[in-house]
């Protein structure tokens, strides 16, 4: 079976030293066991993803240098994409305070960077998902063509967040005033497990990955809307190399979905989002 993980970062020592060093999510890594996350080189990264029947991998930048003062590792995206074209699908992480300036990144990202979509944190950013400040970002999407992901979850020991600014009752407005633009949220919405599944179904445009939250109380409800009410909107996702992607893909295919929901999750529902 062909598969397309919806959120992977090769591990590489730079990504390795960026996770463990963040200002943002420090404290969230010390809290894990690391002991899987080997360094590789990008080409070793890249054998062992099509080794694994991993066709495509989408890399999501992250921008929040306003609110952590962290630089954007968007540069590190473009360089994976442009190493490696056929496998890695690159969405260039904005920050929403930054205006026009940031409308600008996106548009060069797409149009001559090789980038294939967009992706936003609001809990990084302080902002909810409907906020005034993104909606030029969203709309410059819908022109480019291009989907949006928008991270939540609960942002567990990253300083200053709210996790209240990644519900995904905030999501819903952005879906029903964007309805051309393909919006994937992002680790599952939780810990708003049914909010998320009823934003997901009730709006055409909005899909889901579960990644890291699979095995979190209450996780099993993702399954049973898989299985039935939206079988065609959950995309596979690892989060690798915090989870590593061979243990994403081996649990994914010991939880009890139906077979040919399985095969929508690991790669037809993600191909349609990407126009593959």
């Amino acid at each position: 079976m062909k598969v397309i993980d919806f959120r992977f970062r090769p591990n590489t020592q730079a990504t390795i030293d960026g996770f463990t060093n963040s200002t943002m999510f420090k404290g969230m890594f010390e809290k894990i066991d690391l002991s899987h996350m080997k360094a590789q080189t990008v080409p070793e990264v890249v054998e062992d993803l099509k080794k694994h029947n991993v066709v495509k991998a989408v890399i999501t930048g992250r921008d929040c240098e306003s609110t952590y003062d962290a630089a954007s590792n968007n540069a590190g995206v473009v360089d994976f994409v442009q190493s490696f074209p056929e496998i890695f699908l690159g969405f260039v992480g904005l920050d929403p305070h930054k205006g026009m300036k940031a409308v600008g990144e996106l548009q060069e990202s797409v149009e001559s960077l090789g980038m294939h979509g967009a992706s936003i944190d609001p809990y990084l950013a302080r902002i909810p998902a409907n906020d005034a400040r993104y909606y030029p970002l969203y709309a410059k999407c819908c022109e480019l063509g291009v989907p949006m992901v928008i991270s939540t979850g609960p942002a567990t020991l990253v300083p200053n967040a709210v996790m209240e600014h990644a519900a995904p009752r905030y999501i819903d407005y952005v879906a029903r005033d964007f309805p051309d633009l393909k919006i994937i949220i992002s680790h599952g919405g939780y810990p708003w497990v049914n909010e998320a599944i009823i934003v997901t179904e009730r709006n055409r445009n909005v899909y889901m990955e579960l990644s890291e939250y699979e095995h979190h109380p209450g996780a099993e409800a993702y399954v049973q809307a898989a299985n039935t009410i939206i079988p065609d909107k959950i995309l596979f996702a690892s989060a690798h190399p915090g989870v590593d992607f061979r243990q994403a893909m081996n649990l994914y295919n010991e939880l009890p979905f139906a077979a040919n929901v399985r095969e929508n999750i690991m790669y037809n529902n993600a191909a349609r989002v990407l126009g593959l």
